[in-house]
């Protein structure tokens, strides 16, 4: 079956000259304005499918419901993978922790065989993609305590003193906490070694200690430190809220703190590997194995892998939905050409080409299967706003889906009138007037 019209041959002057013979010369040729043209096409395909409004609506039902699937699990897995690779990225992917690696003794306890330099900070914000670095350690008080006022009442039960943390000047830029009165201590603290101490919120509330202007003191291990601030809100170290945070050097001075147990540098999105190769350079040029860095992946690659694991189950969900859309159009097509066969030979002892008769069945599968493509893709991105909009998401769908997926309702329509348009084609003119098929 051809679908486009036999090519003319262009007429010559001598053509012109001479006589039509044998029917050409009996029959007429048919005005222009008299040709069944596309437009007629559309007009006639268009007018019958309004004319059965019910029929419409279930027919085009199928494939609503199919594009509408596959457009609103794109649009959700694309919203859903930018979500959760923001919420990613806000909670860690702006983290690289640096260590020591550790190696299992005799005894089965482990020992750290590589070492954090004192000026790691310094070293750290020198490469590409680090915005803020900062040293971090555990300061072990033994059997001593940290007390608001120093007590000798041996009647009063024991309670558990906050942790003790050693950091330096850059702390809460790099974990991304809140001063909430006071301030936090600076380089020179750290320098100098200065007994100056910031209290996390809940270790602030457990000493009794809610203001700062009045110049409060700590005791740690019996030595007096100077509360200058209370700090809350950590993003990525929680756990420092119940803690007492002092200067490394007053750490080292005081505490004979050996060695940093960790660098932690805060870095732009997707600079993770990147930062991690190099930090281990920058900290041990000469064993850069003795360091462990921890980088997050890149979050174009989370993305991707959230989206892809979304897609796969979703997609076959809408493809199965399609191909039941595409089915259904045929079915009713093929009822609509066998109850149509009167029509058709009609049409065929009036002039009408078999090309003119599966062209207009075409045509209507096609209006069907757009018209359920463009309901389909409009209900498939409401769904993804609506959706986005409850959870507070950021609705993330790419324009060329949308209109895809109406293109798509479309191409249905075609595969699905191909073979009724075809039956149709092959019905003769006197059987069908005579009632059969």
């Amino acid at each position: 079956m051809r679908w486009w019209p036999p090519r003319r041959r262009t007429k010559t002057a001598d053509d012109a000259q001479q006589p039509e013979t044998g029917a050409a010369a009996l029959v007429k040729p048919v005005p222009r304005a008299d040709r069944f043209t596309f437009q007629d096409l559309v007009a006639e395909a268009t007018a019958d499918i309004g004319s059965r409004p019910s029929r419409l609506v279930m027919t085009t039902l199928g494939t609503v419901l199919g594009i509408g699937s596959l457009v609103a699990t794109i649009g959700f897995a694309q919203t859903a993978a930018g979500q959760i690779a923001s919420q990613f990225n806000a909670a860690a992917a702006t983290q690289v922790v640096v260590t020591p690696q550790e190696a299992q003794g005799r005894g089965g306890q482990s020992a750290a065989v590589g070492r954090l330099p004192w000026d790691a900070p310094e070293r750290m914000m020198r490469l590409a993609g680090v915005e803020d670095a900062t040293l971090m350690a555990d300061v072990p008080l033994g059997g001593e305590s940290i007390t608001a006022v120093p007590v000798n009442d041996p009647s009063q039960p024991a309670q558990a003193s906050p942790a003790l943390v050693a950091a330096s000047a850059g702390l809460l830029d790099t974990v991304t906490a809140e001063v909430q009165t006071g301030r936090f201590f600076d380089e020179g603290h750290d320098e100098r070694g200065d007994r100056v101490a910031v209290l996390g919120a809940r270790a602030a509330e457990r000493l009794g200690i809610n203001r700062v202007d009045s110049q409060p003191s700590i005791f740690i291990a019996g030595i007096a430190y100077a509360v200058i601030g209370i700090v809350d809100g950590f993003e990525n170290r929680a756990d420092l809220r119940d803690a007492v945070i002092i200067p490394v050097g007053a750490g080292r001075l005081d505490f004979g703190l050996g060695a940093p147990a960790e660098l932690r540098a805060r870095i732009v999105v997707g600079a993770g590997p990147q930062v991690a190769d190099q930090a281990l350079l920058a900290l041990a040029p000469g064993e850069p194995d003795s360091l462990r860095a921890r980088a997050p992946a890149a979050s174009s690659d989370l993305s991707q892998n959230v989206q892809a694991d979304v897609n796969v189950v979703f997609l076959v969900l809408g493809g199965i939905a399609l191909l039941a859309g595409g089915l259904g159009i045929a079915n009713v097509t093929l009822l609509s050409v066998m109850e149509r066969i009167g029509e058709i030979g009609l049409r065929r002892a009036l002039g009408a080409t078999r090309r003119q008769i599966a062209a207009q069945f075409m045509v209507e599968s096609i209006v069907i299967g757009l018209l359920g493509g463009l309901i389909g893709a409009s209900l498939g991105v409401l769904a993804v706003i609506v959706v986005a909009a409850v959870q507070q998401w950021t609705p993330v769908l790419n324009p060329v889906i949308a209109i895809g997926g109406a293109l798509l309702g479309a191409v249905v329509g075609w595969a699905a009138g191909w073979y009724p348009a075809r039956r149709a084609a092959r019905i003769e003119p006197v059987t069908a007037l005579r009632g059969g098929t």
